[in-house]
């Protein structure tokens, strides 16, 4: 699968949470019918997932114009 082909895909999937995001936040997330109740989605996950994807395709598109990835690192402050 080329870059392309993963961004492409990536950004349908982006494109579906955030039609998922929509329909929660128009109050859709949850209902109740006497003592049984559903919930359908957790808008907390869904807006992560939402982070996760706008970022793996930043990093996609980054590479496919010659950008080398992000690597992580991390600084522990020391008392000296």
């Amino acid at each position: 699968m080329t870059v392309k082909e993963k961004i492409s895909k990536k950004k349908v999937r982006l494109e579906m949470y955030y039609t998922a995001e929509e329909t929660i936040l128009g109050g859709a997330q949850s209902y109740s019918m006497g003592t049984r109740s559903l919930t359908r989605a957790n808008l907390a996950e869904i807006r992560n997932m939402i982070s996760v994807l706008e970022d793996e395709i930043q990093e996609l598109e980054n590479l496919e114009k010659g950008k080398k990835p992000r690597k992580a690192f991390a600084v522990v402050p020391r008392d000296f």
